[in-house]
């Protein structure tokens, strides 16, 4: 029984030694070395290939954010430039000359109202009011609830 299991074990081994050599064999065929080396080089492309397509999509939103800066700022150009004009015309100059310098158009009269007169007219706030929910605090589903049912915003 002993030397059956010793000559099982040795044929195991013969046979584990004959694999080995037929692999080896088939490094040394020129055949399949050509084509070990041939699937190495189109991992190799196939790596670089992706890569690149990698950093392309990368360069593209990189390119999409900048122009949507650029398409901001040029709105923001717009903006100022409509502002400039504004400040031109002569209703702003009108505007600026009441506000700071208290003057009117010919035929208008100033009234002036001391605090104390205009503080007993005017609503008293309560803490509730003062306090109350500005629409930063509404949540987004109140909000349309209250658009939809025409809903005075707060």
């Amino acid at each position: 029984m002993v030397m059956d299991n010793l000559t099982a074990m040795q044929i195991k081994i013969a046979d584990y030694q004959q694999k080995v050599y037929d692999l080896a064999g088939q490094f040394r065929d020129i055949r399949f070395t050509g084509q070990v080396v041939f699937a190495c080089i189109v991992l190799l492309i196939s790596w670089s290939g992706v890569k690149t397509i990698q950093t392309n999509y990368e360069l593209q939103r990189e390119i999409s954010a900048l122009q949507q800066k650029n398409a901001v700022r040029k709105l923001e150009n717009s903006n100022l430039a409509l502002q400039n004009d504004y400040y031109k015309t002569d209703e702003y100059l009108e505007l600026s000359a009441r506000r700071n310098f208290g003057l009117g158009m010919p035929g208008e009269t100033e009234l002036l109202v001391p605090q104390s007169v205009a503080m007993s007219h005017a609503p008293e706030l309560s803490a509730t009011n003062a306090e109350s929910v500005s629409p930063k605090d509404v949540n987004n589903f109140q909000a349309w609830v209250n658009f939809f049912l025409n809903r005075p915003q707060y």
